[in-house]
């Protein structure tokens, strides 16, 4: 990787810090405070229980990829040969895989072994059950 192209990714990364910090954490505000409060529509308290489960869900996905991102500004500043090498195998992290994502930590072979095996869902039959 070039000094040039490392630089790129620094002001990526740097943008990318800038940017996630400012967020807020989202907030859904329960529409019941009072148990012996009743609403008026009967699916506005699970409706709102889903809101607030999925404002959660985003909360955690945008701590997880702020640590990612302070990790590489790190490894940029300490170690900037190393950056864009895998940490599992050491190869080298595609250039189109850290343009989508600077502070990806793996080349694609070892991220798709760390998360396991994808496809469809299997039915259980009955003989899977031997005793």
């Amino acid at each position: 990787m070039t000094p040039k192209q490392r630089e790129d990714f620094l002001q990526q990364l740097l943008a990318l810090h800038a940017e996630l910090t400012g967020k807020t954490p989202m907030r859904i505000e329960p529409n019941r405070t009072d148990e012996t409060r009743v609403g008026g529509d009967e699916d506005e308290q699970p409706l709102n229980e889903m809101m607030q489960t999925i404002a959660s869900s985003r909360n955690r996905n945008t701590d997880g990829t702020l640590a990612r991102v302070v990790k590489a500004l790190g490894k940029l500043r300490e170690d900037p040969d190393s950056f864009g090498e895998c940490e599992e195998c050491g190869d080298e992290i595609p250039l189109g895989r850290l343009k989508a994502m600077p502070y990806a930590e793996f080349c694609v072979a070892c991220q798709n072994n760390k998360d396991g095996p994808k496809g469809p869902v299997r039915r259980k039959h009955l003989t899977d059950y031997k005793s």
